[in-house]
């Protein structure tokens, strides 16, 4: 199982004179392995700013990003894309190109020198379709798609990278709640099934109550309270994230908690 993890990481935008004040301070994140793992906050509260920095999307100006112990900033694109899967925020297709031809770039890291897959990859690919159910849109372009399909096609090109360790940056954004469950739902399947680790960033407190194994709240660009939901999401955490008086009640069918505002 790969793990990933960060030491005294502090994330900020520019450098030099230009350079910004601290956005991420000191974080030190064990992800835990095998788990679903999401991040909460505040806009402006430094979660996107960590993500960025797991996914090597920016370069630390002190502290470090391990991957199996290794500084993922001095690891080979090709090796740490074989093990970690990223979905952004707002990805972007090329014009014209198909549901089919998009999930199939999610083998690339595992092509030979001469970029051809095989009957295995062929399997992976289909596979990564079924579940996420885009099979029946596998000739349309994306562009062409609504945005809960488009969604679903970007986690199937994540699913057939086909990595121990899953991230997706606000996956349920300009969804509806049906649509935001049915992509949660794989999610959740594909990690019971596989054991995938997977970290989410999310602003919807219901649904990282559902379906987060560990919560990791975050405020003023620090951790201020990581654990189980139920333990850690509580009426004074939402008020100091939020600023806004909240009871949390537990669904009766789960024994998560809810928070709604008063």
């Amino acid at each position: 199982m790969t793990r990933l993890r960060t030491e005294e990481l502090v994330l900020r935008y520019g450098s030099g004179r230009n350079a910004g004040p601290d956005v991420v301070r000191d974080v030190s994140l064990d992800v835990p392995d095998g788990k679903v793992t999401v991040l909460i906050g505040a806009n402006g509260c430094g979660k996107s700013t960590l993500f960025a920095g797991l996914t090597r999307l920016m370069t630390p100006a002190s502290g470090r990003v391990l991957l199996d112990d290794a500084d993922i900033a001095s690891e080979p694109t090709r090796d740490v894309a074989k093990k970690v899967a990223l979905l952004p925020q707002n990805p972007l297709a090329p014009e014209g190109m198909s549901v089919a031809e998009l999930v199939r770039q999610g083998r690339t890291p595992h092509l030979g020198l001469l970029g051809r897959g095989g009957p295995e990859d062929d399997e992976v690919v289909a596979e990564a379709m079924r579940v996420t159910g885009v099979d029946d849109l596998a000739e349309r372009p994306v562009d062409e798609l609504s945005g809960g399909q488009r969604q679903r096609v970007w986690l199937a090109l994540a699913l057939a990278q086909d990595t121990d360790i899953l991230l997706l940056d606000e996956p349920t954004s300009f969804l509806d709640i049906g649509h935001a469950v049915e992509l949660l739902d794989v999610v959740r399947r594909r990690n019971a099934e596989r054991g995938t680790t997977v970290v989410m960033v999310l602003h919807d407190l219901f649904l990282a109550a559902r379906y987060a194994d560990h919560l990791v709240a975050m405020s003023d660009g620090q951790i201020v309270a990581q654990g189980a939901a139920a333990e850690v999401l509580t009426a004074e955490l939402a008020k100091r994230l939020y600023g806004i008086e909240c009871v949390v009640l537990e669904d009766p069918s789960t024994g998560r908690p809810v928070v709604l505002p008063r």
